[in-house]
């Protein structure tokens, strides 16, 4: 599986550096400058909407996982202090991309507590949820992340622009990235194999429900014993709901949207499915 650098990413930007080793897609960057106005109380608000907590999604996390309090209210506070919501505004994250993906913050959370060596996601776009899971991994000190897109815009909130792929995701984050382009159909098993084990994976690829009951049969069977499946726009389609019941479990839903997002273990379901 090779790590793209198609030109067609960037086409219209500016030159770039070549690219480091490791680098997954093209070195292109925004530098410092912001893409849009924004006025100090917008970014502010914009900030906080990126940091947004549920106590629920919280407990969640812990029981997912297995974290602490002490442990989770750690994570909460390095992310706070850190820059990652300036710097995706930098790159031109919007209010549209918090609609989005309202919990992003948690991603982050999750990734932080069950420190996944192996991390998969479909429907990468620019490189919102990426960004999350990326410097979760980073502050984890280990772990990579494959992502396969670019997903579909149906039924995705509105004010979502067109974005080249990956241009949000920051240099420094590159280095732990696999960008592989293509559909769920034609590529998914290229990526997620029972021989290679994937730690967490979140299904992010629209709410069409054909393609996620694709993505959760076929990455279901290639989860760690302590895996997490994770799945975007629950409430869109019942492909979630049947996947949980066949497991013999209620549905799981990690924070409530909307859109809603769902998060099952595999030790959970293993407990919950009579041998």
């Amino acid at each position: 599986m090779h790590r793209t650098t198609a030109s067609s990413l960037t086409e219209g930007l500016p030159p770039a550096p070549s690219s480091p080793p490791g680098s997954s897609v093209p070195t292109r960057d925004l530098g410092t400058r912001t893409p849009f106005l924004l006025t100090p109380a917008a970014r502010k608000d914009l900030r906080n909407r990126m940091l947004l907590f549920r106590q629920t999604g919280l407990d969640r996390i812990a029981a997912l996982t297995g974290a602490g309090e002490n442990e989770l209210r750690r994570y909460r506070r390095e992310l706070s202090d850190s820059d990652l919501s300036d710097r995706l505004l930098q790159r031109g994250a919007s209010l549209a991309y918090t609609r989005e993906l309202p919990q992003a913050a948690l991603l982050y959370l999750l990734v932080r507590a069950a420190r996944p060596q192996r991390v998969v996601e479909t429907g990468v776009g620019p490189g919102y949820s990426s960004t999350w899971i990326l410097a979760g991994l980073e502050a984890n000190g280990k772990g990579e992340l494959f992502s396969l897109g670019p997903g579909s815009p149906n039924g995705r909130s509105r004010g979502l622009g067109a974005i080249p792929v990956g241009s949000f995701v920051p240099l420094s984050l590159r280095p732990r990235w696999t960008l592989v382009l293509g559909n769920t159909e034609e590529r998914l098993a290229d990526i997620v194999r029972p021989e290679h084990a994937t730690d967490l994976f979140f299904s992010d690829n629209g709410p069409d429900p054909d393609r996620a009951r694709f993505e959760l049969h076929h990455a279901w069977d290639a989860l760690a014993p302590n895996g997490l499946l994770l799945a975007h726009h629950i409430d869109s389609n019942p492909a979630w709901g049947d996947f949980c019941r066949a497991q013999g479990l209620p549905l799981q839903v990690l924070d409530p949207g909307p859109p809603a997002l769902g998060a099952l273990s595999v030790r959970t379901a293993k407990r919950a499915t009579p041998a």
